[in-house]
């Protein structure tokens, strides 16, 4: 991913990769592909805007509240607050 989102990486083993991603207000993720079945965390309540290969959409994230998505899913996430947002991603291989 080249966006400009700060990624940390906490936990990369053999069987997770759990990764905090901190966004300033119009920051991005990058458009990526994800290669494993993952799970998000938000870290607070906001709203990210997806870029995916079908056009664009808004999500409303609540802090806490984990939603899980399969390998393969294309976009590019960006940040549609005013201020910072944050969630932590946990990839299972």
């Amino acid at each position: 991913m080249t966006g400009t989102a700060k990624a940390t990486v906490f936990i990369d083993n053999e069987r997770v990769i759990v990764t905090e991603y901190r966004f300033a207000p119009g920051a991005n993720t990058g458009w990526h592909r994800h290669g494993h079945d993952y799970v998000v965390v938000p870290l607070m309540d906001g709203k990210v805007k997806l870029v995916t290969k079908d056009g664009v959409t808004f999500a409303e994230m609540k802090k806490g509240a984990p939603y899980f998505r399969k390998e393969g899913v294309e976009h590019d996430v960006i940040n549609a607050n005013d201020g910072e947002y944050a969630f932590i991603e946990i990839e299972l291989k």
